[in-house]
């Protein structure tokens, strides 16, 4: 394996065993049951158990990776798994299913009974407004309540819903709403980030003239303007009225589509992935039961956009299916103050936080003295997913809080993390992802396809289906077959590279494509950031590789400093110790120090856009999902400086 020494030797740290006040014997237990249950069809078929079905099915699963169906003859309902069943049962009517708190510090708290109420109303009023089965919905609004009661409406009635980033703008919305022939909208007049309205109604109406098939658009009074609507527009609390009545929840072919997400990128057109009624109830209350965990008195945080897909699997879906309170953040974790994050916990005693590794990167940017003025002592679990989360930023996050630190793996179209130490019974590594829970396998692969050793980097590539595995790509099943399995030929393409160490734990360095040639030597860009990482004054880093007429490529670091760090004396130190870690052929053409990077809201750095300021001058893909547009303002100045 070649190399950064910092990654192999957190790679060959020991395994951490759980402390006795870490350790949940109860789930130490199950987990051992789920792992005997051996294949994975037998422990889905455990999973479907849990839920609650209209009528049962007759066999588990039919066909391969690449076509496959589950449970057929069953039929289910996903709000009423995650909605009704917590509703009718009289001790857990009247826990809280939603604790929501908006930007300006409004709250709103909804129990399962009042949940389930409103869901059922809004959706006799979306079907009083034409929607019918396998309608498309789209959604457009930040983290309200009225997201999980728009969910869940169309989950009620088999519409298909898609949910669109409150931060995009005119030509985003409309390209998604026109490539998914979206029928109606639930938008909110605004929202509030930073401080500020955003205006999403107006962007809606700028946008609709591009999306003919959208016939109603059902409108979220959020800032209590009260703004006179247009022809075609229906105030949310007057749909809700006119479905006083309700409506029984429509059971549905687990197989049948559930939603579309679309994924942003290069490409001019939006890519709508599909993920399944059964498929994606079963997989994320899964992946919610095993990573997070329901237990008494539980508040879990899914500190993540609903934009992002780990929205509706960890909280929407998973954690609503699991019975979990879950609490919701409509703005940003700096504002008005960089203490926002803590005063959230405290206010609603949250035990359980979901985030991106950029949360914790930016904590620790607040300073050690913030969080001591916050010691948080109800949390008992921080979990990460979204980039890859490095050492520094796990030993931090744990000293910190005092807590275990779960990394978890997965992407959109797997519809739910799939490997990550279980909360309360598994061992941790620094950076790992863990092990594979039941019910899905694996392979690191070299490019001829064939597995590599432990401690050998390569292709990562997933060998069986799953529930939440994606079905196909909207309008367009061979650019879901070409993707995900030309490549490898009966197994899915992660178009990630990872390592396997000697424990068994699994390490995922980042996109195959994110690979460099340097003078004919291959290096991940994200070996290079684990070295840059590691040094004490970095918070945060981002290698790219830009085009060089001797080398091919070179890499070039971008880097944010600690507060109290020397921005001229850190950039040399930074290329002296990756030189000294990986050789002369990893030696940074530049450093750049920023106080920003362009992120998407969901805390991913847009590292093709970096690469675009240094190649180009300027962006030249999609810039739609970025938050702050103003970052990258920030960048752009530092390059051409």
């Amino acid at each position: 394996m070649s190399g950064t020494d910092s990654l192999v030797q957190l790679i060959d740290s020991p395994l951490r065993l759980l402390p006795p006040e870490w350790t949940v014997p109860d789930r130490v237990t199950a987990l051992k049951a789920a792992r005997d249950l051996g294949d994975p069809d037998s422990y889905w078929e455990w999973v479907a158990r849990q839920q609650r079905w209209s009528s049962p099915w007759h066999t588990v699963r039919t066909g391969d990776i690449e076509d496959f169906r589950y449970f057929e003859g069953g039929r289910i309902n996903v709000a009423d798994n995650c909605v009704d069943r917590w509703a009718e049962d009289p001790a857990t009517a009247g826990r809280a299913a939603v604790v929501w708190e908006g930007e300006p510090g409004d709250t709103r708290t909804l129990t399962y009974a009042e949940l389930a109420e409103e869901v059922s109303r809004l959706a006799a009023g979306l079907l009083a407004l034409g929607v019918q089965k396998g309608d498309v919905v789209g959604i457009y609004m930040p983290n309200l309540v009225e997201a999980f009661t728009t969910i869940h409406a169309c989950n009620r009635i088999g519409a298909i819903y898609t949910v669109l980033f409150s931060g995009f703008g005119e030509e985003a919305v409309a390209s998604r709403l026109q490539a998914a022939r979206a029928s109606v909208v639930v938008v909110a007049d605004a929202s509030y980030r930073r401080g500020k309205p955003v205006p999403l109604l107006a962007t809606l109406r700028a946008a609709r003239g591009r999306a003919p098939s959208v016939r109603a658009t059902v409108v979220v009074d959020r800032t209590g303007d009260g703004a006179p609507l247009q022809e075609g527009e229906h105030a949310y609390a007057k749909v809700l009225e006119a479905g006083n009545a309700g409506t029984p929840v429509v059971p549905l072919d687990p197989n049948e589509p559930s939603f579309l997400i679309f994924t942003s990128g290069t490409e001019s057109k939006p890519k709508g992935v599909v993920h399944s009624v059964g498929g994606f109830l079963l997989g994320t209350w899964a992946n919610a039961h095993w990573q997070a965990g329901y237990e008494p008195g539980d508040v879990y945080w899914v500190a993540a956009d609903v934009g992002w897909l780990t929205f509706p699997i960890q909280a929407v879906v998973g954690g609503l299916a699991c019975g979990m309170t879950i609490a919701c953040f409509e703005g940003a974790l700096d504002t008005p103050t960089t203490a926002r994050f803590y005063e959230i916990c405290e206010r609603h005693r949250v035990t359980k936080v979901l985030a991106a590794p950029t949360l914790a990167r930016m904590l620790r940017k607040f300073g050690d003295d913030l969080a001591a003025e916050h010691p948080l002592p109800a949390l008992k679990l921080v979990t990460m997913q979204g980039e890859p989360l490095d050492g520094d930023t796990f030993e931090w996050t744990t000293t910190t809080f005092g807590v275990p630190v779960v990394n978890a793996y997965g992407q959109t179209e797997t519809g739910s993390t799939w490997t990550y130490p279980v909360y309360g019974a598994e061992a941790l590594k620094a950076g790992s992802v863990g092990t594979a829970v039941p019910g899905h396998t694996f392979e690191v692969v070299d490019d001829d396809g064939q597995p590599v050793p432990p401690g050998v980097k390569g292709n990562l590539v997933l060998t069986a289906p799953f529930p939440t595995l994606a079905r196909t790509v909207w309008d367009d099943h061979e650019r879901y077959r070409a993707t995900y399995f030309s490549r490898f030929a009966g197994r899915y393409a992660t178009h990630d590279e990872a390592v396997l160490d000697a424990d068994g734990h699994l390490w995922v360095l980042g996109r195959a494509d994110d690979v460099i040639n340097v003078a004919a030597h291959r290096i991940s860009t994200m070996e290079i950031e684990a070295v840059v990482t590691a040094h004490p004054a970095v918070v945060e880093a981002a290698v790219v590789g830009v085009p060089d007429d001797t080398k091919g490529t070179v890499p070039i670091a971008f880097v944010t400093l600690r507060a109290d760090a020397d921005p001229s004396s850190v950039p040399g130190e930074i290329g002296r110790h990756v030189v000294a870690e990986m050789g002369g052929y990893a030696r940074l053409e530049a450093v750049y120090v920023t106080s920003a990077m362009p992120k998407t809201r969901t805390g991913k750095t847009m590292r093709r856009l970096l690469r675009d300021l240094v190649v180009h001058g300027q962006p030249t893909g999609d810039i739609s999902a970025m938050e702050d547009p103003g970052a990258l303002d920030v960048v752009a100045a530092v390059v051409r400086a």
